[in-house]
């Protein structure tokens, strides 16, 4: 039995889905720059988001009217410093999705990296997908890209009982997960 190991690799951060209010359009770009107001002991912090089609900028709200003393000096100069890593961080944040109403759309947003091995012929062959971010993706497009698949051939190899895995493969998945192809 082969193991073999891929990974679900984001290659920018996913687009914003709401409503622009100058131009009909639902999807916005994270800029990657962060605004902060102080006054006095509070402060109030945003994400700046530009929509795709009329380049508008609108801002997630990540703090309003917060006690500077409440805001972890890292994380202050990580907006002072626009860090990339905290806007995908912040994106797929719960409260900060349902506080600024909006959900995330990661279409052609990440690779699967499969090491440049191609599936060699054998009996049966175990494969590990591991998430370097929390994207969600369906299980069988992603086996069918590493194998060189098309879907429908996945979702009969499944059907006859020779593409098993301790997950459900319909649906997406955002969390690692195994699973066994035997020919």
């Amino acid at each position: 039995m082969l193991e073999l190991q891929w990974v679900v690799v984001p290659t920018c951060p996913p687009l914003v889905v709401r409503h622009c209010h100058v131009c009909a359009s639902d999807r916005f770009e994270a800029s990657g720059k962060f605004r902060v107001n102080a006054h006095h002991k509070v402060l109030d912090a945003w994400l700046l988001v530009l929509c795709t089609v009329c380049g508008d900028t609108a801002k997630l709200r990540l703090a309003e009217r917060a006690n500077v003393r409440s805001i972890s000096p890292e994380l202050l100069n990580r907006w002072h410093d626009n860090d990339p890593s905290l806007v995908t961080e912040l994106l797929q944040a719960p409260d900060v999705q349902r506080r600024n109403r909006f959900t995330l759309d990661w279409d052609n947003t990440w690779r699967l990296d499969t090491g440049g091995n191609s599936l060699p012929d054998r009996e049966v062959i175990d494969v590990r997908v591991r998430f370097a971010a929390r994207i969600p993706v369906r299980p069988v497009r992603l086996i069918a890209e590493g194998c060189g698949l098309s879907r429908g051939e996945v979702e009969r190899l499944i059907a006859e009982g020779k593409l098993v895995s301790a997950v459900r493969l319909s649906g997406k998945l955002s969390d690692d997960f195994t699973f066994t192809l035997k020919r």
